[in-house]
């Protein structure tokens, strides 16, 4: 049965940082992408970054150039580093993997 964990959410102030990271088990974590979303109570879940299983990465357009996604394969976990926080980064974390969803981490984010 696939799981998958996220951990590393939590309070900052805006311009600070956090290291976001997802841990599967079970199936060939590898072999397939890898995405990070996030949502806000009451919207839409959002794409954030996603991560191919050749390492490509990509971005939607408010985080570009301050979050980069990567992973490591042996340890079965995908990371988000999110620099230069803003309050509208404020939102629960989510990882998606093989159709599965992890619990999601709340990140908070004050001015």
């Amino acid at each position: 049965q696939v799981q998958l964990a996220e951990s590393g959410g939590g309070l900052v102030r805006a311009g600070g940082s956090l290291r976001l990271s997802c841990t599967v088990s079970g199936g060939d974590f590898g072999a397939y992408p890898v995405w990070w979303y996030r949502q806000v109570p009451g919207k839409q879940r959002e794409l954030v970054a996603s991560i191919t299983r050749g390492g490509d990465t990509n971005y939607a357009d408010s985080v570009k150039g301050r979050f980069t996604i990567s992973r490591d394969v042996a340890w079965k976990t995908v990371y988000l580093r999110m620099d230069s926080l803003k309050p509208g980064d404020t939102a629960v974390y989510y990882c998606h993997w093989t159709g599965n969803w992890g619990q999601g981490t709340q990140v908070t984010v004050s001015s």
